[in-house]
């Protein structure tokens, strides 16, 4: 499996009434594979806080198709999905597989860059919007003007 950025267990906390990873667990684990993915590529929380720019989100959308039980083993993937060219807006589409490797959900989610100062929308600067270039991209990926 390619461009997995996040593997770790379903914790006990993470499990709902109905034995299964409550739908906020997948969100979190999507979170965290961009976090991972950011530091791959070279752009680590302490740049974010240096420049007092940061991501945010407009929209996340999951799509649920298979449970996954406590005590099991999840992937997740990323891969840019849309991107203006300067990466002011981006997309970005996760998948999360457990532990046998089928595919329980696809999380999408739309964001940008925001001056944590100012609380207004950033754009990155020209070394960090390089690093960020290096994201995978999917094969159905889409430059917007």
């Amino acid at each position: 499996m390619n461009n997995v950025f996040f593997e770790g267990p379903v914790l006990w906390a993470q499990v709902d009434a109905n034995m299964h990873l409550r739908h906020s667990a997948y969100a979190d684990f999507a979170a965290q594979a961009r976090l991972s993915l950011l530091e791959k590529v070279g752009l680590d929380a302490s740049h974010f806080i240096q420049l007092q720019v940061g991501p945010i989100l407009f929209r996340e959308e999951l799509l649920y198709h298979r449970e996954i039980g406590p005590n099991d083993k999840v992937q997740v993937t990323c891969e840019l999905t849309k991107c203006k060219a300067d990466a002011s807006r981006w997309s970005i589409r996760h998948e999360i597989y457990r532990g046998d490797g089928t595919k329980s959900a696809t999380i999408q989610v739309d964001g940008a860059w925001i001056d944590t100062r100012k609380r207004k929308l950033a754009a990155l600067p020209a070394d960090l919007l390089e690093k960020f270039n290096a994201i995978p991209r999917s094969e159905d990926f889409v430059e917007e003007p």
